[in-house]
């Protein structure tokens, strides 16, 4: 985990398990865990770099997201830029 609190830690351990126990699977729940920490960070200011704000809805066609959604997808797909 990047540098979170112990209570980061924590609410991550709590929203994983919460998401389990509804069916999740074991990627699906770390995602959800780890994006939700994620978001209160950012909103409490705790995370400030652009670049660390994902990947953009999934749902929205490449076109639309910003460059820096789509630096994070290129990175996550281990596409190196040239």
């Amino acid at each position: 985990m990047p540098s979170w609190s112990r209570k980061d830690e924590r609410q991550y351990e709590h929203m994983k398990e919460s998401a389990l126990e509804r069916g999740a699977s074991e990627k699906r729940a770390k995602e959800i865990a780890a994006r939700t920490v994620h978001k209160h960070r950012r909103e409490e200011r705790r995370m400030l770099n652009k670049r660390t704000q994902g990947t953009g809805n999934p749902n929205v066609a490449l076109e639309e997201r910003s460059r820096d959604e789509l630096y994070n997808l290129a990175q996550e797909l281990g596409i190196r830029p040239s």
